[in-house]
């Protein structure tokens, strides 16, 4: 008896991860780029950027892992189950970082079109943790320390974002470039916010907006 459940449980979780996979795999936009990456551009030579922002470990599963569907269900679900506003900004922020940190490996991979969605969906997160703290913030909750964290990590795509650029096709790169509107926006945000608060500006390393 107790061995036909277990049958009957391990065959259902087997079924609802292909099923993930398949709704995964549907759902995804499709991206087709060259797979050949030219020598930097002139315009693309900066001098080396330091900035004070450490991406965290992105995981062993990436979005090129056939099992990475059933992480990014577990993402979805860790966000909805999470009900304090502010470690749900923090959540956002942490899948940001990991999938612009994925995105590069991939593209070093020439992987650019799984890549560059990666990248979209990175930078899409980053937005919405900056969203998230802009509603925290006018519901009066104290959002001093995240804003500083927020406003680093922005450049901090945005640095990478130019990395990518030294090594993705060159057909990708007008996309690539636009994703950048992101972490500049958020930058601009919370640059504001920190001013507004009395409390330090993190510096913008890169030429004036």
């Amino acid at each position: 008896m107790y061995k036909r459940i277990l049958l009957v449980a391990s065959t259902l979780v087997f079924a609802f991860a292909i099923l993930f996979t398949s709704v995964f795999r549907a759902a995804s936009v499709k991206y087709v780029f060259s797979q050949m990456t030219e020598i930097q551009e002139e315009g693309q030579k900066n001098k080396p950027v330091e900035i004070d922002y450490v991406f965290p470990y992105p995981g062993r599963i990436s979005p090129d892992n056939p099992f990475w569907p059933l992480k990014a269900f577990r993402d979805r679900m860790w966000l909805f189950l999470t009900s304090n506003p502010g470690k749900k900004a923090e959540l956002k922020l942490l899948f940001a970082d990991k999938r612009v940190a994925m995105s590069k490996a991939l593209f070093e991979k020439d992987k650019s079109e799984i890549a560059f969605s990666t990248l979209t969906k990175a930078e899409k997160y980053l937005e919405e943790a900056c969203g998230i703290e802009q509603e925290n913030r006018r519901n009066g909750l104290d959002t001093s320390e995240f804003l500083t964290t927020l406003s680093k990590a922005s450049l901090k795509h945005r640095q990478t974002i130019d990395e990518i650029l030294t090594i993705a096709p060159e057909d990708a790169r007008p996309e690539i470039r636009r994703t950048q509107d992101y972490s500049k926006e958020v930058y601009s945000k919370t640059r504001n916010a920190l001013q507004e608060k009395g409390l330090p500006i993190v510096e913008n390393p890169f030429e004036s907006e």
